[in-house]
């Protein structure tokens, strides 16, 4: 019954659920903001700075 007592391998156990749950919640993080991930892929970077100068002009005249 000395197995019963020995604790060598709980470590290892515990470690490998953190790191399951860690990899099952960015799966999740993944899942759900995909949309954004995708729409953040196809970056158009002068449309971009169009957005940014209009912003700034409306609040430095409004």
């Amino acid at each position: 019954m000395n197995f019963v007592n020995d604790e060598k391998g709980q470590g290892a156990a515990e470690y490998i659920l953190l790191f399951g749950g860690v990899i099952v919640i960015a799966i999740a993080a993944l899942l759900i903001y995909q949309s954004y991930i995708n729409q953040a892929l196809a970056l158009n970077s002068e449309q971009d700075i169009s957005a940014v100068r209009e912003s700034v002009q409306n609040k430095s005249t409004g």
